[in-house]
């Protein structure tokens, strides 16, 4: 009898997925329909000589659970001593700085712009410490089963909410009128320097169809948070590189430029896989680490997927936000302002009504003017990304629309990287001169890449409702779905986006029955 598992994607999670199946001695094959393993991770050359450090900007949300029980460490995963410091800077001004991991600097460094900014900080850092321990455990487990009336899933619901009764009645009550607020009220609560609210608000609004104004936005700026542990040396790349030889070294057989065309089925369970060409492969398990859209409505015959099922994934909303601009530079990339400062992360924006500004314009299909960035300079901390004594810059401007109206014309693409390096310029010295190279991927562009229906970096919208027991729908959120044999293991499952390899790991031990 076959008891091969087949993995879809080659990303973190089917990685992680793999490599989790295979060390618990499961036959393991892993198809990647690229060349290369990594998905949003992966280690590109976008310009002769220059690479980038992945997709994403950043590894802090790479869970420990998934090194533990991977060992990551002994296939040369490192974390950094120190995390890089986020920067706001100003063409007028110097510029705000936050430093992750070390509140005493960043309290004197907001003390230089407004005295009350400090000690706010402060508080604000100790609510999410005391939220941090219950919303962690909450991300790190698979999603309650609210259907269930055996003993097993009543106690795990039970735990839930002993776990949220025990953040005693105030922190309780606080969560409670958070999670449903704009990401702007609850920063206006507590700061007074636009830079910074922008500055910390910027993470719940990345990749998804929200402005600061939008309900539920704080919610998504505290699980940010919280899910953010300590970065790795190399960034996403590293943590990619560490993955693949994991796999490799538990046994899983990998197959790159291995896309698969069709999952195929016999009286209702899985039986396989059709690649592209007509090879087929045996499985009677299936783990999809892809975009669930793509899983459901692309992957699977109409006559298999049942109608039900079929309406939920048509539902599931897909719509990216985010246009990615790699550049290749002759120098380093500097500020004004923080002219003796080697800046490797910063958010370009001036406050909250910019931000919202921002977003406007991608509700009607319109290109931005002045959209709010997001970069990191991957070469400040990994050399080898570049030539000697040159950068490599990544760039995510938010919010730009997969569907502009009259398309992706050479014209709008123009505009939007003329709209990116007009607004860099204004914030850096000797900008665009140094730039020897660039690559912009628009939405469409990382549709087509890598496979993300609508473009969106997470899978699937961060938002209300569709997380937990509702990501990506109430049938498939415990990472088995309906059909006998299929799995979705990616980032369209719960916990959701980032490199974080956990909807990967979930996904395994839901099929060990762990």
């Amino acid at each position: 009898m076959n008891d091969r598992i087949l993995v879809l994607g080659g990303g973190p999670n089917g990685l992680a997925c793999a490599t989790r199946l295979a060390k618990a001695g499961r036959a393991v094959t892993l198809l990647e329909a690229r060349g290369q393993l990594g998905g949003l991770a992966a280690s590109e050359e976008f310009h002769p000589g220059f690479r980038t450090a992945g997709v994403h900007l950043d590894s802090g949300r790479l869970r420990p659970a998934v090194v533990e029980e991977l060992g990551l460490t002994g296939h040369g995963l490192a974390y950094r001593h120190t995390e890089a410091a986020r920067y706001a800077p100003s063409p007028i001004g110097p510029p705000v700085v936050v430093h992750p991991g070390d509140e005493n600097a960043t309290v004197a460094a907001l003390d230089a712009h407004h005295r009350s900014d400090g000690v706010s900080y402060r508080m604000w850092r100790a609510f999410l410490g005391r939220m941090t321990p219950f919303l962690q455990g909450v991300l790190d487990a698979a999603p309650p089963d609210v259907e269930a009336r055996t003993l097993p899933a009543l106690w795990e619901l039970g735990k839930t909410a002993l776990g949220l009764r025990r953040l005693g009645k105030r922190d309780m009550s606080e969560l409670l009128r958070v999670g449903p607020m704009c990401v702007a009220d609850w920063l206006n609560e507590s700061f007074q320097t636009d830079r910074l609210k922008v500055l910390l608000a910027v993470p719940g609004v990345a990749a998804t169809w929200t402005g600061p104004w939008s309900a539920g936005s704080a919610l998504q700026l505290m699980l940010s948070e919280v899910m953010t542990h300590r970065s790795v040396i190399g960034g996403p790349a590293a943590v990619a590189r560490a993955l693949e030889s994991a796999a490799r070294g538990a046994g899983v057989e990998i197959r790159t430029d291995a896309p698969v065309e069709r999952i195929l089925f016999a009286d209702g369970a899985v039986s396989g896989v059709q690649l592209a060409g007509g090879e087929e492969l045996a499985a009677p398990v299936l783990a999809a680490t892809c975009e669930p859209k793509r899983a459901l409505l692309d992957l699977i015959a109409k006559r298999d997927l049942p109608p039900l099922l079929e309406r939920r994934a048509q539902a599931w909303r897909t719509r990216g936000t985010t246009a990615v601009l790699h550049l290749a530079l002759d120098g380093p990339l500097v500020f004004q302002g923080c002219e003796d400062q080697k800046v490797e992360s910063a958010v370009l924006g001036t406050d909250l009504d910019g931000l919202e500004k921002a977003f406007d314009p991608v509700k009607y299909g319109e290109l931005p003017e002045e959209p709010c960035l997001e970069l990191r300079v991957p070469s400040v901390g990994d050399e080898s990304l570049a030539p000697r004594g040159k950068h490599v810059a990544t760039v995510h401007a938010h919010f730009v629309t997969h569907d502009p109206k009259g398309g992706w014309t050479d014209t709008n693409r123009g505009a939007v990287g003329k709209a990116i390096l007009a607004v860099l310029a204004r914030h850096a010295v000797d900008l665009p001169a140094t730039v020897v190279g660039s690559e912009l991927l628009t939405p469409a562009d990382l549709e087509q890449r890598y496979g993300l229906t609508g473009g969106q970096l997470n899978h699937g919208e961060p938002a209300l409702d569709q997380m937990l027991h509702m990501r990506p729908n109430p049938e498939c959120a415990r990472y088995a779905t309906p059909l006998t044999g299929l799995y979705l293991c990616g980032s369209g499952n719960h916990p959701g986006g980032g490199v974080t390899g956990m909807p990967g790991l979930l996904g395994a031990r839901a099929i060990l029955g762990e």
